[in-house]
């Protein structure tokens, strides 16, 4: 049986990545756990809810990747066909408060992955990484796969040093690393600090969400991506996408963006979400990003024509897949609390 070994499980993305895997594979999946960051054991459990078999797929093994993986415990999560980084501190507000832990975590957990991608030499090693290591997009360019590497806070800049670590092991170690970038994932279960949840904590509770715009006014804009669809997307990879070796001669390893299907300000957002909660257009906290937040850019924006034309479409539509997670979360209020 194919064996996975997926990182983040506890988390929102990662979770559910677990849930689609356990849907439309039968491969076993290993999930190393400390639930010291922002992991939580509900996500895992309801990625096992619907099938009882599933429960004898998934181990949960307690491991701090910050530090090297023993020998014990590598024998515990024992041979792995796939390895796929999902765990990574994420949100930009607490590294820019905490800069040095936040960075080291990210640096260390990477490194301790891909020392131990040499002891078990996976078929694939696939690290998510983020829009945010190009740094802002400009009003007339998308970032393609290779654009210029120019973060502008900790949390992209602790992403940039993954991608960094982990191609240099491609190169050397020979690690068949395939990394994709991706942006703003929304969905269900998401922390309460991210922009869905928060917008929708301060609508319920008749506050103006703030929404972060330039001197001028502008609002800031993504492509908004599904959870789901993130992870549909890498086991298509999984399945489909060829490993470029440096052997081989290729200089640089297979790099995707996942991109979702259409531009959003965060204006326009705020009212999409407002109006699957049922209510009428919100009033708004507009502030200026450059005096509030450093390090904040107001454009983040992936080009995705590569993997489209490998073949790879997103399951869920973008106005469906929001208002899904808006339902979902009104269902389920104890997840806009935020302990």
């Amino acid at each position: 049986m194919t064996r996975v070994l997926l990182t983040g499980a506890g988390g929102f993305v990662g979770s559910h990545v677990l849930r689609h895997l356990l849907v439309n594979t039968d491969w076993h999946i290993v999930c190393p756990v400390t639930f010291r960051h922002r992991g939580n054991g509900d996500r895992i459990a309801s990625a096992l809810v619907g099938n009882d078999a599933w429960h004898q797929r998934v181990d949960v093994v307690m491991c701090d990747l910050a530090a090297p993986i023993s020998t014990t415990t590598a024998v515990r999560l024992g041979d792995i066909d796939y390895i796929l980084n999902v765990a990574s501190e994420s949100h930009v507000d607490r590294s820019i408060e905490q800069p040095g832990p936040f960075i080291r975590n990210n640096v260390d957990l990477i490194l301790n992955l891909l020392e131990y991608a040499r002891l078990v030499r996976p078929r694939m090693f696939l690290q998510m990484s983020t829009d945010e290591v190009f740094g802002p997009a400009s009003p007339d360019h998308d970032h393609h796969e290779w654009d210029t590497i120019c973060p502008s806070n900790p949390y992209s800049a602790s992403k940039a040093a993954q991608e960094a670590i982990a191609i240099s092991y491609w190169r050397t170690y020979a690690v068949p690393l395939v990394i994709t970038n991706t942006m703003n994932i929304i969905g269900e279960m998401q922390d309460a600090e991210k922009f869905v949840p928060r917008t929708m904590r301060a609508l319920a509770a008749g506050k103006r969400p703030i929404v972060h715009v330039s001197p001028a006014g502008k609002p800031g804009s993504r492509f908004y991506l599904h959870a789901r669809n993130l992870a549909d997307a890498w086991l298509w990879l999984i399945r489909n996408a060829e490993v470029q070796t440096y052997a081989d001669g290729h200089d640089r390893p297979t790099r995707y963006n996942v991109v979702g299907e259409r531009e959003v300000d965060n204006v326009e957002m705020v009212g999409l979400i407002a109006d699957a909660m049922g209510l009428g257009e919100p009033e708004l906290d507009l502030v200026d990003f450059h005096s509030s937040r450093p390090g904040h850019d107001l454009r983040y924006a992936l080009d995705g024509a590569k993997l489209a034309k490998a073949g790879w479409k997103p399951p869920l539509r973008f106005a469906d897949s929001l208002r899904s997670t808006v339902q979902w979360t009104m269902d389920h209020p104890q997840w806009l609390e935020t302990s």
